[in-house]
């Protein structure tokens, strides 16, 4: 019969191997998280912008009318202009009020990168107050 006594030492004996455990733990735990949370970040909505229950503004005297249409021709008005002379007529309908609003108008079939090239041109020609103008709608409740 064997025995083994401690002889009062208090050495415990060291352990140098890493303990890898909790790091699995952690590791399955962002794993869950990112699994449930990637889904979320993604948008899949179809979206149909041009109709609006918004109440309308009221329309101010000689409203200034910009339209693309699905042909992607730009018109001030009744008059079709090119994207390079939008500025300077722009400037001489609002006599170089910059502070005017122009009611901004596109089809339903422009594509939303020429939209936003025209946005850009009304920016660098410094009109910053833009209204979209779209159909309305009764609101559903």
């Amino acid at each position: 019969m064997g025995l083994h006594l401690n002889e009062g030492g208090d050495d415990l004996a060291e352990n140098h191997e890493i303990n890898v455990t909790p790091f699995i733990d952690v590791m399955l735990v962002l794993l869950i998280i990112f699994m449930v949370a990637a889904p979320l970040a993604t948008v899949d909505i179809k979206v149909d912008l041009p109709a609006s229950t918004a109440k309308p503004a009221p329309r101010p005297e000689k409203p200034i009318f910009l339209s693309v249409k699905a042909d992607q021709n730009l018109y001030l008005g009744e008059d079709q202009v090119s994207r390079e002379q939008l500025g300077a007529l722009l400037d001489a309908k609002t006599k170089g009020d910059k502070d005017t609003t122009i009611f901004f108008q596109a089809d339903k079939g422009v594509d939303y990168g020429d939209l936003m090239d025209v946005m850009n041109t009304l920016r660098a020609a410094g009109y910053l107050k833009v209204g979209l103008v779209g159909l309305e709608t009764a609101a559903k409740k």
